[in-house]
Order: C-alpha cells, then structure tokens, then sequence
C-alpha cells in the first residue's frame, strides 16, 4: 500500500514510529505551524521525501538550521503560467527559489491556441521540473461565442483530460452569464468536476445573480476588486483569492478584510504575473511579505500561503510541515523580511541563495502551428465613417476593466483616422488560427501613441493579434512583424521594428532564459514607451482588452463588445443611442 507522497505505508509508518533511520533530520529551526497556529523550536525529521515526525533515534544526515525559520511550500492558488512568457522549467528556476513549491494552474490561454495538446505539453513540462503543477482545466475554451479562438473544449473533451495525473478540477467559469441562463454546455463542464472543485471568475457580479453563481458550485473568485465585493462573496461561501498580479493589483484593497476568524478563507494568488515583476518583486513571497508589513500576523500570512490553498483544492499532503505531508519546506531568516535562504521539495535542498540548485529539462514544443493569418494589407485597418459619434475603449491605469467612452470622431475623407491631439488611437485585432480574415477594429483613448504601432500575439482570451496604432500602414506593419515571427511583441515606427520579442512556441512562450525575456519585455516597453506611451506597461494593457468578459467595453477579431449586454454593438452611436453606449 502507497501513501499520497509515493513512499510505502508501512515505511512511512516505521519511520514515524522510529524504528528505521530516517534520509534526514534537520535540526535548530523554529517551526510554523500552520495546523495549530504556532511557531516552535523542533526537530523535523523526513524519509522518502515525506515528513515522518519532530524527533528521531537516527538519521542518515543531519542539516543545523539554526536560527532559521521552517513553513510549508508556498502554493500560488490560481496562475495562468503562459504569462511569464517562459516555459514550466525556465518558470520554476525562477519562482522555487522564492519559495513557491506548488501552483495551480489555468492552463486556458494556451488551450485557446492549441486546445488539448496546449493541455498536454503543459502536463508534460511539468514532469520536468521540480514544482508541483495542478491543473484545473479551462471551462472557457472559446472563452465566449464573441471571438474566435484555436480550438474548443466541450464537456466531452474535457472529459477525456479530467482524470489525468494532476488534473485537480476546473478552472474559473468565466462565461457567468452562462451559468445565469443555464446554458447547457456551461452546466455540462461543471458538471464533469464531481467532487472536484470549480474556480469562479464574476467581476461586480452581485445580488440575486451572484447567488445563483454560487449556488451553481462555484467556489472561489479572484476578481474582487473592493472590499465590498470581496465581502459579499465572502459571505456566499466563496474562497477569497487575493490577486497581486502585474496588471490587477488586489492586495492592498481587500487585505483589511482577513480577520482571526474569517482568515481560513483567503488564497494568495499571482494570476498574471510578467517576468520582470517575479524577477524583482518576487512570488507569493512578496504577498507574504506585504501582508506582514500590513500587519497581518505571520503565521496567518503563510496559512494563506500554503495551508488554505491546500485544503481548498484537497491536496491534503501540502499545505504543513506535519506527519505524512510531503517535506516541500521554505526555509526563512525570519518573519520580518521573508528572505528565503533554501527550498526544500520532497525532502531534498533544490534551492539556496536565491538559485536553481537542479538541471532543467524541456518538454519537446507542439507540433502544431499557432500562426495561420488571413491575407491582410494596409486597408484591412480602415474605419469607414458612418456616423457623428463613436464608441471608444478608455484605458483605465493599471486595471483591466475599461471605460465605454463616447466621442465625436477625426474623420479624413470618408475614414475615421488616429487623433493624436485626443489620444485617440485605432485598435485592431487579427484572427491568427483559422485563416478566416477577420479584422475587428475599434478606437481606444489611453495609449499616448505619437507615432508608430505596437502589436502582440499575447490577447487574452483567444490570443490573436491585437495591435494599436497612429496610422494604418503602421499596424499593418506591426501585425505583419508578429506573424513572421510566429507570434510575440512587437514596436514599428514607420514600418521599421524598433523592438521585438519573440514567442515561438503558441505564439505565447519563449525558449529562452526569464532574464533574457524580462530584458526583451524591457526593450519593447521602452520602445512603446519612446513612441509616445504613458502606460506602465503597454503591452499588457493591450493584451487584456480583447477580453470580453471583463467589463465594459472590449474588441476582439469579431467587432467591439458590450460587456455588460454580452454582446456586439457598433463602433458607430446610432440616433437614441447617446445614453446607451
């Protein structure tokens, strides 16, 4: 018989009884214990990978970390690990040395491109590398019926991927209008989870709405972005995921809600974090340490860090260092700073000094393509004028809901044009994986563009090529860059490319280093940011406004969408439609 960990019941058994030699006993540390709430000087003691008990007779080797801090695995509760930009070993060098021995993953952009086989080689990478990856297979795959994507999973094709090693359930139920409307096939994926648990995804969803969400199942959010909300959620029976990501930054807004009591409640979780940003800040380690310097108290701090995650996705040897739970420990200076001086993963030292102590291997790329663009030219990216006043995008900082703005538009003959004197700018978004041609087009205010076009193959949901520019030649030759290079970012300026950073695999990943690809993120941010941008990060600005779940106005390949109607609607205000835009 085999414990959760692999090792042998009755091995396991011995060594908690101390009748065998344990692999390791490490000795001098203080304990956090997430189960009871402590922290104590103990002995841990540790065979075939898991912990076995607090003493022992003998050991096979001893480690002295006194004056050191012991706590669980770090757990990253929901990440979309397609946003770094890097493969699964290259993103574990990166985050297990910060601490982080779990994730669980969505894995729904790269499902978007590649459907099961995007699936799959994120199953397949994972073996490679020294972090736990837990899938929870994308319930959004079209994420709507309002773009077009590279693949579709329906609850026939999940099923044949929900009882695969380290499938642990589904992932957020974006389409919550779905739910609402009992639409079949969105009750047909929930449905495949069982016992399973089923993430949410209801931004400002609320009232007799939100209660029908969750009584649908549905049991976490990662979308608050007030107390108020995250409140009311809270008190549906929702699990509570504090989201510090590179462009949706919770923490600060919902962490004066966790309480002594309520506290068991709460993930911490990256969702979108780009490299540079794991690189300088850290990864669940830096919410940790923000928490503590909020005044949250340490110990409840990691319990949301590990424990809770844990418990709530039923991975029941994570989450403590306690008999039978797999010995992933993060070995701290203290719980002032939060510095991480070694990582532990079953049983073994695999980080120290802030590096990768293992070799990493790469799973081999998919073999399909992810670039299959229609035929397109400079005039695929022309407004006709149709009217006196326009539906445009407005870019709110940092955020990445939207504002539905109306205006009167510049018009040049008979086409709506750039107007650089408003920071009005035209937005495109090219279908990259059927051919079909399409090309929606909108405007957007928010940008700072003076000159030139970006573009990028990183468009969340169904990642086509998203593009903003002052001119139509110029986004022709920004999409243009990024399909010859089988997807990435991309900075023109007068049809020369300024700046680019290549993502081969899907259109989406790299093969290089995250230093390498946090340099190139660095270069093309610059180069956006010379062109006349005033965003922090334009790049991921852009990417997430081709999003058409997240209010309130977005534009994919297929035309502009209400969000709050969940549907299209015309760039151009027709007569009594003034307030309704």
């Amino acid at each position: 018989m085999v414990g959760e960990t692999g090792m042998k019941l009755e091995e396991l058994i011995a060594a908690a009884r101390g009748e065998v030699e344990v692999d390791l006993l490490i000795e001098g540390a203080e304990v956090v214990n997430t189960l009871s709430g402590e922290r104590r000087l103990s002995e841990v003691a540790i065979s075939g990978g898991t912990v076995v008990g607090f003493d022992c007779e003998s050991a096979k080797k001893t480690l002295d970390l006194s004056g050191m801090v012991l706590a669980p695995g770090f757990i990253d509760g929901h990440v979309h690990l397609e946003s770094a930009m890097v493969t699964i070993p290259e993103y574990a060098r990166a985050v297990v040395p910060r601490g982080t021995t779990a994730v669980v993953a969505d894995p729904h952009e790269i499902a978007n491109v590649l459907g099961a086989e995007g699936i799959r080689y994120i199953l397949d990478s994972s073996r490679l590398s020294p972090l736990s990856v837990f899938v929870m297979l994308p319930s959004c795959v079209p994420a709507t019926h309002l773009e077009t994507s590279g693949a579709c999973l329906d609850a026939p094709a999940l099923s044949e991927l929900i009882d695969e090693e380290g499938v642990i359930g589904i992932a957020e139920v974006m389409n919550y209008p779905g739910v609402l409307f009992r639409d079949p096939s969105v009750l047909a994926k929930i449905g495949l989870a069982g016992e399973r648990r089923v993430d949410g995804h209801c931004p400002l969803l609320s009232g007799r709405d939100l209660t029908a969400y969750v009584a649908a199942g549905i049991g976490s959010d990662h979308e608050c972005t007030s107390l108020e909300e995250a409140r009311e959620k809270l008190r549906l029976g929702m699990r509570i995921m504090i989201r510090e990501g590179t462009a949706a930054k919770n923490l600060d807004d919902l962490l004066p809600l966790v309480n002594e009591v309520n506290s068991r409640r709460f993930l911490f979780v990256s969702d979108d974090r780009h490299p540079s940003e794991i690189l300088r800040e850290g990864h669940i380690d830096s919410m940790v340490r923000r928490a503590v310097g909020a005044g949250l108290d340490p110990v409840v701090a990691i319990q949301i860090a590990s424990l809770n995650a844990a418990e709530y996705f039923g991975l029941r040897d994570l989450g403590a260092i306690a008999p039978g739970r797999r010995a992933d420990i993060v070995v701290l200076d203290g719980l002032d700073e939060f510095n991480v001086q070694k990582v532990l993963k079953d049983g073994a030292v695999v980080a120290e000094g802030g590096r990768l102590l293992l070799p990493l291997r790469a799973a081999a790329r998919p073999r399909s393509s992810s670039m299959n663009v229609g035929a397109i030219a400079p005039g695929s990216f022309e407004i006709k004028a149709e009217g006196d006043l326009v539906r445009v995008i407005g870019v709110i900082p940092n955020q990445i809901i939207t504002r539905s703005l109306l205006t009167r538009p510049k018009v040049e003959g008979d086409r709506v044009v750039a107007d650089l004197d408003r920071d009005l700018l035209v937005m495109a978004v090219v279908e990259r994986h059927r051919g079909t041609g399409n090309v929606g087009l909108g405007l957007v205010k928010g940008f700072g563009l003076v000159r030139g076009a970006i573009a990028t193959s990183v468009a969340h949901d169904s990642h086509n090529i998203a593009a903003v520019g002052t001119s139509t030649e110029e986004l022709y030759w920004a999409v243009s860059a990024v399909e010859e290079m089988e997807g990435g970012l991309v900075v023109v300026d007068d049809g020369a490319v300024e700046a680019s950073l290549p993502l081969p695999i899907a259109g989406l990943l790299s093969d290089r280093s995250m230093e390498e690809v946090a340099e190139k993120i660095k270069e093309v941010v610059v180069a956006a940011k010379d062109l006349g941008s005033s965003l922090e990060d334009p790049f991921m600005t852009l990417s997430f406004l081709c999003l058409p779940v997240i209010p309130e106005l977005k534009l994919t390949d297929k035309g502009l969408v209400d969000v709050t109607r969940f549907d299209f609607v015309s760039l151009f205000v027709g007569e009594g439609e003034e307030g309704k835009a």
